[in-house]
């Protein structure tokens, strides 16, 4: 499983509480926002792939398995999954993968295993942007690369609620039903599924 821990706006999500899913694990804080910060994108790739690395074990409380980052690597789509950049530091990074909608083919959906940002740098609005660089070029290809795609979605540990209330306040995600035991070694182990219909 990814981490989201679906999320993972290493905000904290910052406390880490947090998670996005494969977990997804979103780590936010709290709606405090300074001083948004003028970000800029750049491509996960096997050259710089250890950054993702570092960003994941600064935000989040459980460890990705190689697969993970090989997966990441291996798409080659900046559209999906990219670091965040503030004055040439990565502060940050969103990834995400498609994947076929359970008892729902051909209909496919937007997952996003992690988004995370450095504690120092949350709050300012780079998680945000690294979430809707996904909406926007799920906008830009809708008709072509993701014809199929339906929705965007999302698992978030039940006890996170800054990330639920960044999902649902600022992108009109719902909340979907609680998955029991859906982490492993986490405390609590439950999570909700967040999800945005596109289509």
């Amino acid at each position: 499983r990814h981490h989201h821990l679906l999320a993972f706006f290493c905000w904290h999500l910052a406390t880490i509480q947090s998670p996005f899913s494969l977990y997804t694990v979103s780590s936010f804080q709290p709606y405090t926002m300074r001083k948004a910060l003028k970000i800029e994108f750049g491509p996960i790739t096997e050259d710089n792939v250890e950054q993702l690395r570092k960003v994941n074990t600064a935000c989040f409380p459980i460890q990705y398995q190689e697969t993970f980052y090989k997966d990441v690597v291996a798409q080659q789509n900046e559209g999906l999954s990219k670091f965040a950049y503030w004055n040439g530091l990565v502060i940050g990074a969103v990834c995400t993968r498609v994947e076929d909608l359970p008892d729902n083919a051909p209909n496919q959906r937007l997952y996003v295993m992690t988004c995370a940002v450095l504690a120092a740098y949350r709050g300012r609005g780079a998680g945000s942007q690294l979430i809707q660089s996904v909406l926007d070029y799920y906008e830009k290809e809708k008709d072509g690369e993701f014809n199929n795609v339906v929705e965007i979605c999302l698992h978030v540990q039940i006890s996170n609620n800054d990330a639920i209330k960044f999902y649902t306040g600022r992108f009109g995600f719902e909340q979907g039903p609680m998955v029991e035991n859906y982490y492993r070694r986490i405390d609590p182990p439950h999570c909700y599924l967040l999800y945005k219909k596109l289509k």
